[in-house]
């Protein structure tokens, strides 16, 4: 047995050494077969080699490209973080501060929450008489499901409670009609369908008088704000004598209470409504008016910012002295800003300078107190909202203006610039003086966006919901403007220089044949080193040195 192990051992050690010396030998052999195969290839070969790498590179790149435009990231250092990160040990550095991490994230996610919360219009349009009037001349939707289905939650939450079924029954009525009329309008502000929703409506006032079924047909099925104005008027009548009822029996009880403030949110609702209605149509001193005994009536009801309706008001009838009044009041740091109250302010105190504003003049002499006040009014402006004066300066195509904005984002200065565009024109230089001095705001806000000067940083989230505010077809504006990855810089450099040498191949064959055959020559330079240097280091007889041992 250990004379076969030993004979099985020889034999392995036979067979190593002439694998091994068969290689040294043939190695000579390797470098001639090398150049011959080099010699041989013809222009026509790299023609296609670089051909084929600038298509591969440049499908890479668009394709790179539209991930990036619809979700703001590289596709490749996605995948790269996502997968390869794992596997090269990168979690592991994170273990020890995953506490603090988790603190972290919790406290970053509470303040996204906070910084995207999404408001409602004040100024928002009317489905029906416009918003469905625009989708039948363009066939294309002004508002997306997302929007819509806010605006359902928000009727739920302004006209229904949690005791309807259980409010009690005027002694003309019967119990059970008043119970169904409730029900009839709950269902149709939880339903989806249009179509529905306005067979709801008129199912309710078949039974008796409602407000809320008044409202929903003056919003979504009247097709011009005159139809809708009317329908206001008889929600009006209606909604009124629920408020006074309400009112007498709003202490005796949670339930009265709570039914007394759906009413109350009701005739607030409808009173707005029609004050928007008097000021589309022509009635502005009625709808200043109106809004103004509103807001004296119910001044703790700020979540319809009636303020910002009255703003754009008294915008219209140019009484700029009680525009300044209205800013007084609600341009506080205890109440939260918006491109309204901002732009706003600057506008006024453009006013003051801008017919006289000239650029070359400013430069030569200085700005003056007056116009330094301007200037610090629109950089305060700009730092709040970045995305109004492209609008404004018809940089940007406007559109609808959704049922729902983000402060401080897309959303909010299309809803801003849709209705104010035509003041700020009618100031004369006020659009000049923005154009000349809107961009110096970014020379002092700090980059990355760590902190703001005037406010608070920008929030990182607008982007992200925004796209769910706006239309498909709406190009979302973007602030800080995201640098491009990487990889769609590399791909383009890749693509660009792989065609170029694809097209010199094509015009001038031999020269880049001498070319590519000296650059293959000189990338093999360094193997063929290390190669010599191993034959010289390795002995001649490698079969004998194994036979030895």
């Amino acid at each position: 047995m250990e004379t076969c192990e030993g004979e099985q051992k020889t034999l392995n050690f036979e067979d190593a050494a002439h694998t091994v010396s068969d290689w040294v030998n043939n190695r000579g052999d390797n470098r001639d077969n090398m150049s011959m195969f080099l010699n041989t290839l013809t222009p026509k070969f790299y023609v296609a080699l670089t051909g084929t790498s600038s298509l591969i590179s440049g499908l890479i790149l668009i394709f790179e490209w539209w991930y990036f435009r619809k979700y703001g990231t590289s596709f490749i250092e996605q995948v790269s973080v996502s997968h390869l990160r794992p596997l090269l040990g990168g979690m592991d550095n994170s273990a020890p501060s995953a506490a603090s991490a988790a603190n972290g994230d919790a406290d970053s996610s509470r303040q996204s929450v906070s910084e995207c919360k999404v408001w409602r219009n004040p100024l928002n349009l009317f489905r029906g008489a416009e918003y469905n009037r625009y989708t039948w001349v363009t066939g294309r939707e002004p508002l997306t499901y997302y929007d819509m289905n806010l605006s359902a939650q928000d009727h739920q939450t302004f006209f229904t409670c949690d005791t309807d079924h259980l409010r009690p029954a005027d002694a003309s009525k019967r119990p059970c009609e008043q119970l169904f009329l409730l029900i009839v309008m709950q269902k149709a502000w939880r339903e989806r369908n249009p179509q529905a929703r306005i067979s709801a409506a008129h199912e309710a006032l078949e039974l008796n008088e409602c407000a809320t079924a008044y409202i929903l047909l003056a919003e979504e099925e009247a097709t011009t704000i005159v139809e809708a104005e009317k329908l206001f008027k008889q929600a009006l009548k209606a909604g009124e004598g629920c408020y006074r009822r309400s009112q007498q029996l709003q202490h005796h009880g949670a339930q009265y209470e709570a039914q007394h403030r759906r009413d109350t949110n009701v005739l607030v609702y409808i009173k707005r409504r029609l004050a928007m209605c008097a000021r589309k149509l022509g009635r502005t001193r009625e709808a200043v008016k109106m809004m103004r005994d509103l807001m004296k009536e119910f001044p703790l009801l700020s979540m319809f910012n009636i303020h910002e309706n009255l703003l754009e008001a008294l915008l219209e009838l140019q009484a700029y002295a009680d525009v300044q009044a209205v800013l007084a009041k609600y341009d506080d740091i205890s109440l939260p800003k918006s491109a309204t109250i901002c732009y706003t302010a600057a506008l006024l105190k453009a006013r003051a300078v801008s017919d006289k504003f000239s650029p070359e003049a400013a430069s030569r002499r200085g700005l003056s107190t007056a116009e330094m006040n301007a200037v610090e009014a629109i950089h305060r402006a700009v730092e709040f909202n970045p995305h109004v004066p492209k609008y404004l300066l018809e940089m940007k195509s406007l559109i609808l203006p959704p049922e729902h904005i983000l402060k401080r984002g897309d959303s909010e200065a299309i809803a801003y610039a849709f209705f104010h565009l035509q003041h700020w024109k009618r100031v004369e230089g006020a659009l000049n003086l923005l154009h000349c001095t809107w961009e110096g705001t970014f020379r002092m806000i700090p980059y990355p966006l760590e902190k703001g000067h005037l406010f608070y940083p920008y929030p990182i989230c607008t982007e992200t919901a925004d796209r769910e505010l706006l239309p498909s077809f709406h190009e979302v504006s973007v602030y800080p403007k995201k640098e491009l990855p990487f990889f769609i810089l590399f791909t383009a450099g890749l693509c660009s220089f792989t065609a170029m040498l694809a097209l010199l191949t094509h015009q001038f064959p031999e020269l880049m044949g001498v070319f590519a055959k000296a650059f293959l020559s000189t990338l093999f330079a360094p193997l063929n080193f290390v190669m010599e240097k191993v034959e010289s280091i390795l002995p001649s007889s490698l079969w004998h040195q194994l036979t030895r041992i």
